[in-house]
């Protein structure tokens, strides 16, 4: 993957992974309306910072 490839991957990561926590966000504001959904929203939003984790780890290396 190109550095520009990995800049966009890393880019529209970092849009996924706020929005997860924007869900995640808004999810404790209505508790406990929805609670049942912690465990789903907080293991969607655990996910998408690992894999920007990741990607920022080999955009970093490829320097």
């Amino acid at each position: 993957m190109t550095s520009d490839e990995l800049k966009a991957l890393v880019k529209k990561l970092n849009a996924q992974a706020t929005q997860a926590k924007m869900d995640l966000h808004d999810l404790s504001e209505e508790l406990p309306i929805g609670w049942e959904r912690i465990p789903e929203q907080a293991q969607k939003t655990f996910d998408a910072y690992a894999k920007l984790a990741e990607a920022r780890a080999r955009l970093a290396a490829a320097g």
